[in-house]
């Protein structure tokens, strides 16, 4: 649940957090202004509760939301096109709500009603049918397209596709006000799957919309990512949503003072969810993975050695570089370059990661702030149980009962400090005596780490997609 690997990731040593349905969206064409709503699929029991899925091709559902992230009804103003057709979204309300409304239905008011059962929703049929642990799938009945071949890497638009996602970046509505924080966790943990000695995963085929790869604890959350990139998908029939997703990133960096990234076309999405048969949970880092547990929620201080450091974390290091990093083809400073660059953005949440929080201050403007703050602030490791945060002001620094996370606030000392977090996963780059001159390098560097994290991300995003 970095914003690409780890933000909002599941920790495979905490409880497994219940993590809202996936959206599908239906828009409602009245002039000028257009109303959708988006309405929350239950994942299969067998899944956890994890984020459901999207299908190849994307149905008008008659109706659709995202209970579990307060998205109620959305007004959604045409905005200049290019191209013409339909606008920008702006959401009218804050789709994290603080009551953390039910993330699921109950079976009755899944998709399934029978064994199987069949529906039109003016794009074709599709077929809902139950799997042996009961989770639903879809297949495509529709007559083909664009959309259901993988987009046409040749005949899209580019230019009026990037203007198009510009359009919808801003959003007051979203968190920060930014889209481009979840756009680009959605291109990492698409992309973070690739395995170098296989040749399996990455961001071609755009597995997470299908229910499999979108149930792994670690993309918990990112189902909104997909939901406001469906209108743009659907003007834009002809790029697919394997491109369409890394696109969205690169446009989120760039308007955001990242990077600017050269554009490579042509993944080709996933026909149906065979491929899953090569691929497993666990490719995607965990934050706490190795770590020894904390079994005393009130002195959380104990899982410490004379350090100050988590025990085991050398353990957790070992995950990160070798099981995660490594396994992909990237070395210790490009590893080091994709997560000061990365978790400058966005925050985590309880009711999706298990975590909470933002890393930095300005967590929707690219900097180094990541690489500066983790050297020089001091740091607490809390749990759940560490209650003063709420009375000092650093509620939202609180995790889900079961995880652990250091923060910038001190018991009993207030301040004018705004509230930041590290993951335990985070740290490491500062205890690792190999990552470690590397972080001293961006924190004293900005622009070079500006250079180093385009490039890592860039390969990143193009992993297994047969690019020369």
């Amino acid at each position: 649940m970095w914003i690409f690997l780890l933000n909002d990731a599941q920790c495979s040593c905490s409880t497994a957090a219940s993590s809202p349905a996936n959206p599908s969206a239906q828009i409602h064409t009245n002039k000028a202004t257009m109303k959708f709503s988006l309405l929350a699929l239950s994942t299969a029991a067998a899944l956890g509760g994890t984020d459901a899925f999207l299908a190849p091709q994307q149905p008008r559902l008659s109706s659709s939301a995202l209970a579990g992230y307060g998205i109620g009804s959305w007004n959604k103003k045409s905005s200049p096109s290019s191209s013409g057709g339909g606008g920008a979204a702006v959401a009218t309300r804050n789709p994290w709500d603080d009551a953390n409304k039910a993330n699921t239905v109950s079976k009755s008011d899944t998709f399934i009603k029978a064994p199987t059962t069949k529906k039109s929703y003016g794009l074709g049929s599709w077929n809902k049918s139950a799997s042996p642990g009961g989770a639903t799938s879809a297949v495509a009945n529709a007559p083909p397209s664009a959309a259901a071949t993988g987009g046409c890497p040749f005949h899209a638009n580019y230019d009026a596709i990037r203007d198009e996602l510009k359009l919808i970046m801003d959003n007051p509505s979203w968190d920060d006000g930014s889209l481009a924080p979840i756009f680009l966790r959605l291109a990492w943990h698409s992309s973070g799957t690739y395995d170098a000695a296989t040749g399996t995963g990455g961001s071609n085929g755009a597995g997470m919309r299908f229910q499999n790869e979108a149930a792994d604890p670690e993309n918990a959350g990112l189902a909104p990512a997909r939901a406001f990139l469906e209108p743009v998908k659907r003007k834009f029939p002809e790029i697919s949503y394997s491109d369409l997703w890394i696109l969205a990133a690169y446009v989120g960096l760039e308007v955001t003072g990242g990077p600017v990234i050269d554009f490579q076309p042509g993944r080709v999405d996933h026909p149906d969810e065979s491929y899953w048969e090569q691929m497993s949970y666990g490719r995607l880092p965990a934050a706490e993975k190795y770590c020894c547990p904390h079994l005393d929620d009130s002195n959380v201080s104990s899982s410490l050695d004379e350090t100050g450091k988590v025990k085991g974390w050398e353990g957790l290091c070992t995950h990160v570089r070798n099981e995660v990093f490594y396994r992909m083809g990237f070395n210790d400073q490009e590893i080091v370059a994709l997560l000061c660059g990365g978790h400058v953005y966005g925050r985590c949440h309880p009711n999706a990661s298990g975590y909470a929080g933002p890393w930095v201050e300005n967590m929707t403007e690219f900097s180094n702030e990541y690489a500066t703050d983790m050297i020089e602030d001091e740091w607490t490791l809390v749990s759940h149980g560490d209650t003063w945060l709420d009375a000092q002001g650093s509620a939202e620094l609180r995790p889900a009962p079961g995880n652990r996370q250091f923060v910038n606030q001190k018991k009993g000392v207030t301040g004018d400090d705004p509230n930041q977090m590290m993951l335990l996963s985070d740290m490491i780059l500062a205890w690792d005596p190999d990552f470690r001159p590397i972080l001293e390098m961006y924190a004293e560097d900005e622009d070079k780490l500006k250079v180093d994290f385009g490039a890592a991300f860039k390969r990143l995003t193009e992993l297994g997609c047969g690019f020369p």
